[in-house]
């Protein structure tokens, strides 16, 4: 038998800016930090409690729940969190589980690189 390797996918995740500095001109700094912080906030709840649902097998609303952190996730600019977690909607109307499971491994890895404090592991390009 051969040596195993264990792969360790490293997402890199982008980023479009500009999503933020538009909520920070329209409503100025001290506005903007409170939403963008509440905003993160109820992202990181929002991936919790989907994640909470597949552990235990409820996908019952799942869909919904993929949705909504997909619009989230665009409202503050987070390109690639937004796209695999609409990847992962489709997959699940879908009904392919073979998919889903591949795809939930990847919005998990999106989502903890998304919302870290790092700021090196995000490309901002857009």
């Amino acid at each position: 038998m051969g040596q195993v390797t264990a792969l360790r996918p490293r997402e890199l995740v982008r980023q479009d800016v500009e999503a933020i500095a538009v909520i920070y001109r329209n409503l100025g700094a001290p506005v903007a930090e409170q939403m963008v912080t509440r905003a993160l906030g109820e992202l990181a709840l929002t991936m919790a409690g989907i994640a909470e649902k597949v552990r235990a097998q409820e996908l019952r609303d799942l869909s919904r729940q993929l949705g909504r952190l997909r619009r989230l996730s665009e409202d503050m600019g987070l390109v690639t969190l937004a796209t695999v977690a609409g990847d992962a909607k489709c997959c699940l109307e879908r009904a392919d589980g073979t998919a889903f499971s591949a795809v939930w491994a990847r919005l998990l890895r999106v989502a903890e690189r998304s919302l870290t404090a790092d700021p090196g592991t995000a490309d901002l390009s857009g």
